[in-house]
């Protein structure tokens, strides 16, 4: 059960901020691989340093690295180039700065502002660098060899540690970004262009990366459109009372009516407007034997035609030559269920029915496609 967020109103709320949803096994996860790869880096530096290195085999910052990489191992400030980059260079500049500035309070602060700069410079920003340096120029480290060992050795202990312990627990470090949803041309409510003017809004590092802003973006505008398209039913997207032929219609009749209603299909109902099939143009087409070409036109004029015989064996009725089987949908069912009838069964027109079953609507691939247009419309729109 994920927590909820504090509220973030008022003055204290600002102060306080958004509490991120993480859910009790992240967390277990995320302290669990700190412990681990904080034991394995301390283990081995605390061996290197009675082998004859500097008394120093651990820094502090190492544990803020630490909750990067294994509470944040997706954020480009937890990456290795970051962890290891950031933490070394800052180290070197601490190191500079002990030795040339006398005054330690100026030391600091240049050596945490030259940090900064320098991590920006290199594409190694790491919050834990800023520490770095800091450190060197509290403890007066004077020596080079501090940003060898223990800074960069302890760096990269602990960025091995995080991309076993990372894997073995399902998480990509170093970070593979998310493959965006693919989004067919033109769908998308938002360019790269608009995404790069966010960003640049703000003037400022994010948590994440670009490519995981985007990623998550494009998912959540899924997320919506599915939701939104979950939550239609066959009634709200139906084309309501449409026209509709009897057994017994004429074929002349049907067609007609088809032509000036500018209708491919036409459900075939009994007197209580029950279901019994359905014509469409492919049915006259097949009546008027389509196989030559030459002169359809007439041939379907002919075929539709009455003969003026009580004993023709040309159909005469649309009965003779409806589809029986039909496929037909309650009003009330989802219309996402009917998406593979239309993408994958090739149905075109799907009567609509009511819980007596009777016909009261028609749903085809023009009503489905005006339904995905609405539900990719900015909800201020509607």
């Amino acid at each position: 059960m994920k927590d909820k967020p504090l509220a973030t109103d008022g003055a204290l709320g600002r102060l306080v901020g958004a509490q991120a949803r993480v859910d009790w096994r992240e967390r277990v996860r995320a302290f669990t691989g700190a412990c681990v790869g904080i034991l394995l880096t301390a283990v081995v530096c605390r061996w290197l340093g009675s082998a004859g290195q500097p008394a120093t085999w651990l820094v502090a910052p190492l544990g803020a690295s630490a909750v990067l990489v294994f509470a944040l191992p997706a954020s480009p400030l937890a990456q290795p180039w970051a962890v290891v980059g950031g933490n070394t260079v800052s180290a070197i500049v601490g190191v500079i700065c002990a030795a040339h500035i006398g005054d330690p309070t100026l030391a600091a602060a240049v050596a945490v502002a030259l940090a900064i700069a320098l991590m920006f410079a290199l594409r190694c920003l790491h919050p834990p660098g800023g520490a770095a340096a800091l450190l060197a120029v509290l403890t007066h480290a004077t020596r080079p060899e501090f940003a060898l060992f223990p800074v960069l050795t302890n760096s990269l202990l602990l960025v091995l540690s995080g991309v076993l312990y990372n894997r073995l627990t399902g998480r990509s470090y170093p970070h593979v970004p998310p493959a965006a949803p693919v989004v067919p041309a033109g769908a998308a409510r938002f360019s790269d262009a608009d995404l790069d003017a966010a960003l640049a809004y703000y003037h400022q590092e994010l948590e994440l990366s670009r490519s995981d802003l985007e990623a998550l973006l494009h998912r959540a505008e899924l997320a919506a459109f599915q939701r939104t398209l979950a939550d239609l039913h066959c009634a709200d997207i139906m084309t309501p009372e449409p026209w509709s032929v009897e057994f017994g219609t004429p074929l002349g009749e049907a067609w007609a009516l088809m032509q000036e209603q500018r209708i491919k299909a036409l459900p075939v109902v009994d007197r209580a407007r029950r279901i019994v099939g359905i014509v469409t143009v492919s049915d006259f087409l097949r009546g008027a034997y389509p196989q030559q070409i030459d002169g359809l036109g007439e041939r379907v004029l002919a075929f539709v035609r009455a003969s003026g015989s009580s004993h023709s064996g040309k159909p005469e009725v649309v009965g003779q030559i409806m589809t029986r089987n039909v496929r037909v949908a309650s009003a009330q069912r989802h219309a996402i269920e009917l998406v593979p009838l239309f993408s994958q069964g090739g149905h075109h027109h799907i009567p609509i029915i009511d819980a007596e079953k009777r016909l009261v609507g028609i749903l085809t691939q023009t009503d489905f496609v005006k339904a995905l247009y609405r539900a990719v419309q900015p909800a201020a729109a509607g």
